[in-house]
């Protein structure tokens, strides 16, 4: 800028300086039309001159604007100042002191601002965890923004946490669109689920299958039951559009692409010079889905099987489940016989199949037994019959499937459910399915594996066994499928199965009794065997006060503080990609698991006790609420302060009544002898002196602190 152009704009600044109301666009204008020292000055110059204004849009926008220079010539605590100077609006006061001027970087904390200052009622937001929301309120006294979710409404974030968890949501996202116009997204999902699939990866990003069946399930777009019905439509339509990428793995992202892929020459180019053998696979496999391939000539066959049996080699003794799809995929498209049949003999040897099986995904492994059994079924099916007990289970059950109608397997199966200990994956198979397999008549009786699945559903497991356990445990609380059990078994079967399950002690009490009661529904007459359990005597669940009003502190922090700061941190860890070797997010998931327990846990105990301050308490016998002197063997006397389960202060002598030395006491009278255990666990016989009523200091204590609220 030349020195006349320069003074020009200083003399106009001057000049716009001189009497408000200012115009802060030319403000700005000027501003930002210099640089350095001068540009710095000016800066300042005009927020002090917008503040004493009272113009506190002005004021924004100018430090939006020049952030470095203004950091340059104040500290945060300055600029705070000048803020709150501009505006007698308390809700924005109250923004500005939320957003950490002086604690945090400069342009933090103006984003911060800006965030809160774009938060209306009304205002449409986004949370990671409940999803889309409407500001209901905003609460400059507490500092708090009140949101509806679609299933938790009034929820309360700090001004603080809602910068961390919340952002203003697009009109084009998802969760809107579906706010605005459900009969869109319905007929989406029933006539174009591919568009579906490709509407949530442009509003959450790129994810991995497991995600996308999360968060369709979380937001009420498909139910986990139907889901499997749904991805397979779905994914019949982004095979023809190739406009997503789908991986070969549910944990690997599927990836939405700018546009679909042409096949000419330069895809060629580029194919013939790949060396990773997954990604041969998932270029060949997205190829086969287009109509080029339908066309394609001789030339372009033997370049992709060159290509093929590159990436077999390079997975060979490496990766024994994608070694397989490769040996699928040449087979499939008829591109070399030879390398198949090498391929089948290095996958039966030294019983590879059982190792690839274990590692492919579950749609793959019906592949697995017909490339197996392919060239010589007599022979193979010897072989997999021998190995039944070491198959995982989606390689047993498409096995099973495979030969149901053959008479050696279904010899091979009765043999091993005959023993005592039947494999844990075949017992659950046939349960899970058994009207696809009673036909079979050398079985073993209903009853016998019935049995075998109770004990599975008992005890600790580990691994594929943990994943059975939990399967049988979810078919025996299936009602309906309890019912067609029933319905198998002769009567004297019925009270066989019904008695060995109510003997079983190892399963969740809860679920135990639950699935007892409904097997009292299918068969009435199994009542008069039911165990009658003596249930014991419901004890209030009482604390002070004090130790109330400290939990549901706790309980607050818990919920606006410490699980949006997960929140954060998993997204920030997400943005890492690759979540199945991401330890961050992994590390963050776990949290958020512990945190989602410990605060479901403090809710229930928060909804179950209850707060007194033991006012009408009679102090006849040892009560929580009372004060209690005792003697031990040695002589020596105590007073002990028996108060609710929360209360806890050894220096005044307080203890909870769910304490084993208060359990001890209660319902003991001034005489009465009672087991005083001490701090190595060791037991000697004390005596109850006296029991009192409260203290004045101890009815102090027990009251609610200033300034804490329930």
């Amino acid at each position: 800028m030349d020195k006349k152009s320069f003074e020009e704009k200083e003399a106009r600044f001057a000049e716009i300086m001189q009497q408000p109301p200012y115009p802060v666009d030319e403000v700005l204008d000027l501003v930002e039309g210099v640089t350095g020292a001068k540009k710095e000055e000016w800066a300042l110059a005009a927020l002090k001159a917008l503040s004493e204004a009272g113009d506190f849009d002005g004021s924004y926008r100018l430090l939006s604007a020049c952030k470095a220079e203004l950091g340059a010539k104040l500290r945060g605590e300055a600029i705070r100042d000048f803020l709150k100077k501009a505006t007698k609006d308390r809700l924005i006061t109250s923004f500005i002191d939320a957003v950490g001027f002086g604690v945090r970087p400069l342009g933090e904390s103006v984003g911060r601002l800006g965030m809160l200052l774009s938060f209306q009622p009304g205002t449409r937001v986004l949370n990671a965890a409940w999803g889309l929301g409407e500001i209901k309120r905003l609460d400059s006294f507490y500092r708090r923004v009140v949101v509806d979710f679609r299933t938790r409404r009034g929820h309360q974030l700090t001004f603080d946490a809602a910068c961390e968890t919340l952002m203003i949501a697009p009109d084009d996202h998802i969760l809107v669109i579906a706010k605005a116009d459900p009969d869109r997204i319905q007929k989406m999902l029933k006539e174009q689920p591919g568009e579906f699939v490709k509407e949530m990866l442009k509003s959450f990003g790129n994810m991995p299958i497991t995600r996308l069946e999360e968060l369709s399930a979380q937001h009420g777009f498909v139910k986990p039951a139907n889901w499997k019905a749904f991805w397979d439509r779905a994914r019949a339509d982004l095979r023809k559009d190739k406009v997503v990428d789908i991986p070969t793995r549910r944990a690997e992202p599927m990836v939405l692409k700018a546009a679909a892929e042409s096949y000419g020459e330069g895809w060629f180019t580029a194919f013939a010079q790949m060396t990773d053998p997954k990604s041969i696979l998932a270029a060949v496999r997205e190829f086969e889905g287009s109509d080029k391939f339908k066309t394609l000539d001789d030339d372009g066959r033997a370049k992709i099987a060159d290509r093929l049996a590159f990436a077999l080699k390079g997975a060979r003794k490496v990766d024994d489940a994608l070694y397989a799809r490769i040996a699928f995929c040449i087979a499939e498209l008829k591109l070399d016989d030879a390398i198949v049949a090498k391929a089948r003999a290095y996958l039966w040897g030294d019983e590879r199949y059982l190792a690839a099986a274990r590692e492919l995904p579950a749609r793959e492994t019906a592949n697995l037994v017909s490339f197996l059994v392919a060239e010589n079924p007599d022979e193979a099916k010897l072989k997999l019959f021998a190995v039944l007990p070491q198959m995982c289970f989606p390689f047993l059950t498409e096995t099973l499937q495979h030969f149901k109608k053959d008479e050696a397997c279904e010899e091979s199966v009765a043999a091993l459910l005959r023993d005592p200990s039947a494999p844990a994956t075949l017992v659950t198979l046939i349960l899970g399915r058994y009207a696809e397999f009673k036909h079979w008549t050398k079985l073993p009786p209903l009853v016998v594996i019935l049995t075998h699945a109770i004990a599975l559903g008992e005890g600790r497991q580990s691994g594929e066994t943990l994943r059975m356990q939990n399967m049988i445990r979810r078919l025996f609380a299936d009602q309906n499928w309890l019912k067609g059990i029933f319905e198998q078994l002769q009567p004297a079967d019925q009270a066989l199965f019904f008695e060995r399950f109510q003997a079983s002690i190892a399963w969740d009490p809860s679920t135990h009794h639950t699935i007892v009661v409904r097997m009292t529904h299918i068969v009435p007459e199994l009542a008069s065997r039911q165990v009658q359990k003596v249930e014991p005597k419901a004890i209030e669940r009482i604390t002070s006060f004090r130790s109330y009003a400290e939990r549901k502190a706790a309980y607050q922090k818990l919920i606006n503080v410490d699980m949006p700061a997960n929140t954060k941190r998993i997204e920030f860890a997400r943005s890492y990609g690759d979540l199945s070797e991401n330890a961050e997010y992994q590390y963050a998931k776990d949290e958020q698991r512990a945190l989602m327990q410990k605060q479901t846990l403090m809710q229930e105990e928060i909804e179950a006790v209850k707060p007194t301050d033991f006012a009408d308490v009679e102090a006849d016998e040892v009560r929580p609420g009372t004060m209690v002197t005792i003697a031990a063997a040695d002589g020596t006397e105590k007073t002990y302060t028996v108060l609710g389960e929360w209360d806890n202060d050894l220096d005044l002598g307080i203890i909870a009544n769910k304490t084993r030395l208060a359990q001890n006491m209660l319902g003991k009278k001034p005489g009465d002898t009672f087991d005083l255990p001490d701090s190595e666990g060791n037991v000697s016989v004390a005596t109850i002196k006296a029991v009192a009523p409260l203290s004045d200091e101890m009815r102090a204590w027990v009251q609610l602190p200033a300034g804490m609220s329930i």
